[in-house]
């Protein structure tokens, strides 16, 4: 029997002051615990936000994929992605339709992204509401699985949030950062509008047709995997 003493164990003040310290303990690893699973966040895919940074997380690579250069390349992408698309709704340029650049006459990015031949793996179903590919779900599954594990947030977690980042902005106040193409004037001897207005996936083989302009690499025109296009400033 402990009398306080020590004499078969530790004193009463200290054996206090172990199980205090191992409650803290305890309280800070389940602390740690409650927050795992949260490095990566996306808002849910019935929402504005969590369907254009599903988007966006689609159309780019991520470490150990084709076209996976570096998180700075990856982030270049998605916003030159997420300008094409509100390029097309807000900078149509002279000499041009809506309807030749996107397949479609809206105001709405989101139906910009669900038109018809657009953006692969994105539509609406009879009903209009906003679907996805099964393939587009279990990749970013994947991801978010990748970005969720570990003991702090790395590349995985910090390129999908700066997704839902971009589209939660988008949403707010308008696209963020600067345009890389926005002051394009001339590629390969032809004058050319500005701004991108297509992008497919970067082989030499893949090309929108018409009068679309192909942006060398000199001008930053691949991007995680992708190919940018601009358009002739004055149309055939």
């Amino acid at each position: 029997m402990d009398d306080g003493t020590g004499q078969y164990g530790r004193p009463v003040g200290q054996a206090r002051g172990v199980m205090v310290a191992a409650l803290a303990v305890a309280l800070l690893l389940g602390a740690v615990a409650a927050r795992a699973g949260d490095f990566a966040v996306l808002a849910g895919a019935d929402t504005k936000a969590g369907y254009l940074a599903r988007l966006l997380i689609n159309e780019t690579p991520f470490p150990g994929e084709r076209g996976y250069v570096s998180e700075e390349d990856t982030e270049s992408a998605m916003r030159e992605v997420l300008f094409v698309l509100h390029s097309r709704i807000k900078d149509i340029p002279a000499g041009y339709k809506q309807e030749e650049i996107a397949a479609v006459r809206t105001g709405d990015i989101l139906d910009l992204i669900t038109a018809r031949n657009q953006c692969e793996g994105f539509s609406r179903d009879a009903a209009g509401n906003r679907t996805m590919a099964p393939r587009v779900g279990e990749r970013i599954n994947y991801l978010m699985k990748i970005a969720n594990s570990g003991k702090a947030p790395g590349r995985f977690a910090r390129l999908i949030n700066y997704a839902q980042s971009l589209a939660t902005a988008y949403f707010a106040t308008g696209p963020q950062g600067s345009d890389l193409f926005a002051n394009l004037s001339v590629v390969g001897g032809v004058p050319v509008t500005g701004r991108a207005y297509s992008w497919m996936t970067g082989q030499d083989m893949y090309h929108p047709g018409g009068n679309f302009v192909r942006i060398p690499e000199s001008q930053h025109g691949l991007l995680g995997g992708n190919r940018f296009f601009t358009l002739r400033k004055d149309p055939k």
